[in-house]
Parts: structure tokens; C-alpha cells; sequence
């Protein structure tokens, strides 16, 4: 009931935006554009604008931003109203999609619109760590946007009061252990990593810093039950089960800001993405550091790219093109990233003036761009949402103490080998 009743709203509210520019010449060109507002921080208000400043400088195009709730929310509206005939132009999307879109053959590759010298230099301005979950099978589908990797935030104050050097972060797995036993106490945890929401993104880091590669680059294979994936995962049990630095059970995505707001986590795992929320509420100096490494250092890279609607008329495509180079420019991804936390796609936008001046008063500014270095590609797989499922679904059993990590592993790589042989 819930699906039929969606449908029918967003084929309304579709239609609403299908426009008459093929009707008349003199009247404007109409471009939806779904957006996932439940990411964190005074989103709605940037996009509103920018919305209206890209109207002033392109006044034959209507840009209609529609706000569809969280990335999940988002990604089953986009693909509902494809599957109706009336889908958003363009969509802000998980960069992990990709696949899925493909597949489902909901969007058009960007190289179809690059055509001069400045679309290629465009092209390839963007940070190769944010690529790798933007193209496959040698094209591009989409344009990173609002990006991200994992960082350590930490309290000054409590490090100060726990006899630990303020200004001097874990720098390994057995230091955040040691350090986060000297933060912990009656009411206030050492550690927190959130694992509702997005498990499989936070433990991906855990992975990497183990050695380990979860999926192929063909996005058909996964390998959840090698040894160094559950090495990874013990870990992250054993900071709860066997350490006792960090809470038992499932922490979640959305508290965990607050948490640390309160002085209820002295550390905390999050997105770069969250770095305005924390300066912004935070009523105590704080750090913000790579995460710490295990056999090395390493995180995911996160968050959304935009991406082409194929069933949208050319034109409105060649304006959704428009409007994506229009909002990835140097100086307007730099000003994102002062405003929101994520992180300036592109190289160029670190050596704009505002980009400049943030990163001087504002250090810890400049930790995700120097992170990328040690970044590969989120998981990303055929099917994803089912497969990362599959992760997610065993993650929460060895955290909640129903299986062992070995197993828990096991069966999440079997059910994605059943879901993922098709695609081989």
C-alpha cells in the first residue's frame, strides 16, 4: 500500500516538473532534481539557494529541487518514479549506486555531454579517490558531489582530564584501545562507532586497516569471510565484549554526534560530512585525526554523486548537465565544503581563497582531503542494497553477541554469493 500510494505521489509530483518547453520556446525549461536531505546540518537552505542563484545566471531554466529524505528513501523514490516513466532529471545519489542504476538502466553516462576541451579538463578535475566509485566498464555515470570519508573526532578536555595529550590522537589500533581505557567511565565511554545506518561503511574501514578488500572492481564478487575481514571484525567486538570501551550492542549513526556533544563518547567514528555539525555545537575544543591505523591506515570514500536521468528529454539532461558542472566548480565546491564539511572534490578548489582561509583558521578542515591518500572505493556491488544487506545483517549479529564474527562472515558471503553468481 505504502509503494502504490508513493507511486502515485511521485508520478504527481513528477508530472508537476515535466514541463512545456517542448511546447514553447519562451517558456522555461523545467528541471527536477531529488535531493537526500537527511544528512546532516541546514542542508535544505544551501540548496534552496543554490537553486535560485543558479536561476539568476540561467534564467531559461526552472530548477526544482525535491527533498526525498534519507539516501535509502532516496535511491527507492529515484527508481519508483523510473519505473513509473516520470523520473527526477537528476538525482543525488550514494556514489555506491552506481551499479544499481546501471542495471536497471535508470541513467545515462556523463561522457555522453562532455564535448569540448573545458568538459574534458572538467572531467577530470575531480580527485581520483572520488572516481573510483563514479565509472566503470571505462565510462563515467556520475559526478562526485557532497563526498566523504571517516574520521576520529576527539575531546580535548576529557583527554586533558584522563592524563592524555590533548593535541595527540590514537595513532594505531592498540593505542585507541589504550587510550579509550583511560577515557572510559561511569557514564562516558571511551570510543564510539556508530553501526546503524551505515555498518557496512564503518566497518569497511576496520577491513581495510586489516588488509582486506571486500569486493571485486566488477562489483560481482565479495570476500566478507576472509580471514582478514573477520580479523577486522574481532576487533570491533572486542572494543565493546572484551575491552569495555565502547557501548555494547548497536551504537547508533544518528545519536552518536550527540553523544559526543554530551561527553557521553570521548572519541567517535563519523563522516567528514558531520565536521560543520561538530564545530558548530561542540562547546569544547576538539581534534579530528585519520583514523588509526592497523596494518595501515585507511577509509572508505562516502557520500553522493550526481547522476543523469535516462528517461529525461535531451534537453533537460543537457540543463541537468549545466547544473552539475554549475555546482562542482572550483569555487562553489569549496564554498560546500566550508559550509557543510565535505569534502571539496577537486584538487583546484583547496587553492581557492575561501578554501585557503578556511583550512588556515580551521585545521582540522584539511584531515579527509590529506585522508584520501590512503581511501579506495566504498563497497559497491550488483545488487547493492542486497548485498550490503547481507553485511550489514551479520555485522549486527557479532556485535550484538548472536554469532561469532567467523560466522556471522561466513553466512553474509554466502547469501552475497547467492545474490551476486548471477552477475559472473
Amino acid at each position: 500500500m505504502r509503494r502504490r500510494e508513493f507511486l502515485k505521489g511521485t508520478a504527481a509530483a513528477a508530472g508537476a516538473v515535466i514541463a512545456a518547453p517542448s511546447i514553447s520556446r519562451a517558456a522555461k525549461l523545467e528541471v527536477s532534481f531529488y535531493y537526500p536531505v537527511a544528512v546532516g546540518g541546514p542542508i535544505t537552505k544551501l540548496i534552496d539557494a543554490y537553486a535560485r542563484d543558479f536561476e539568476k545566471e540561467n534564467p531559461d531554466i526552472k530548477l526544482n529541487p525535491i527533498y526525498a529524505g534519507t539516501y535509502q528513501e532516496t535511491i527507492v523514490k529515484a527508481l519508483t518514479a523510473h519505473k513509473s516513466g516520470v523520473p527526477p532529471t537528476t538525482s543525488v545519489l550514494l556514489s555506491t549506486d552506481m551499479f544499481t542504476l546501471i542495471d536497471e538502466e535508470a541513467i545515462v553516462p556523463i561522457d555522453d555531454f562532455v564535448k569540448t576541451e573545458e568538459d574534458k579538463k572538467w572531467l577530470a578535475s575531480f580527485f581520483p579517490a572520488f572516481m573510483l566509485n563514479s565509472q566503470t566498464g571505462g565510462k563515467t555515470w556520475g559526478v562526485p558531489f557532497q563526498r566523504s570519508t571517516i574520521v576520529l573526532y576527539w575531546n580535548k578536555e576529557l583527554f586533558k582530564e584522563a592524563g592524555l595529550d590533548p593535541e595527540t590522537p590514537p595513532a594505531n589500533w592498540t593505542e585507541q584501545v589504550e587510550f579509550a581505557k583511560k577515557l572510559t567511565k561511569d557514564g562516558q565511554w571511551g570510543i564510539q562507532v556508530p553501526s546503524s545506518g551505515f555498518p557496512y561503511w564503518l566497518f569497511q574501514a576496520f577491513a581495510i586497516q586489516a588488509g582486506a578488500v571486500l569486493m571485486n572492481q566488477e562489483g560481482n564478487e565479495t570476500y566478507y569471510d576472509k580471514p582478514e575481514v573477520i580479523e577486522a571484525l574481532e576487533y570491533w567486538v572486542s572494543l565493546s565484549r572484551e575491552h569495555k570501551v565502547h557501548p555494547p550492542g548497536i551504537v547508533e549513526w544518528g545519536t552518536t554526534p550527540k553523544d559526543f556533544f554530551e561527553r557521553k563518547c570521548a572519541m567517535m567514528w563519523t563522516t567528514t560530512g558531520n565536521l560543520t555539525n561538530v564545530r558548530n555545537n561542540a562547546k569544547f575544543p576538539f581534534g579530528v585525526a585519520m583514523l588509526p591505523a592497523g596494518k595501515r591506515r585507511g577509509s572508505p570514500t562516502g557520500g553522493g554523486n550526481f547522476y543523469i536521468s535516462s528517461k529525461a528529454g535531451k534537453s533537460e539532461q543537457e540543463a541537468a548537465f549545466k547544473f552539475i558542472q554549475w555546482c562542482t566548480s572550483p569555487e562553489r565546491a569549496a564554498q560546500w565544503c566550508v559550509d557543510t564539511g565535505y569534502v571539496a572534490v577537486r584538487p583546484d578548489s583547496w587553492e581557492t581563497p575561501v578554501l585557503k582561509k578556511y583550512v588556515e583558521e580551521f585545521p582540522q578542515a584539511a584531515v579527509a582531503r590529506d585522508q584520501l591518500e590512503f581511501a579506495v572505493a566504498e563497497l559497491s556491488t550488483h545488487e547493492n542494497q542486497r548485498v550490503t544487506k547481507a553485511l550489514n545483517d551479520g555485522l549486527q549479529a557479532a556485535l550484538t553477541g548472536s554469532k561469532t564474527p567467523a560466522q556471522a562472515m561466513k553466512d553474509s558471503q554466502a547469501e552475497a554469493e547467492r545474490i551476486l553468481r548471477a552477475y559472473r
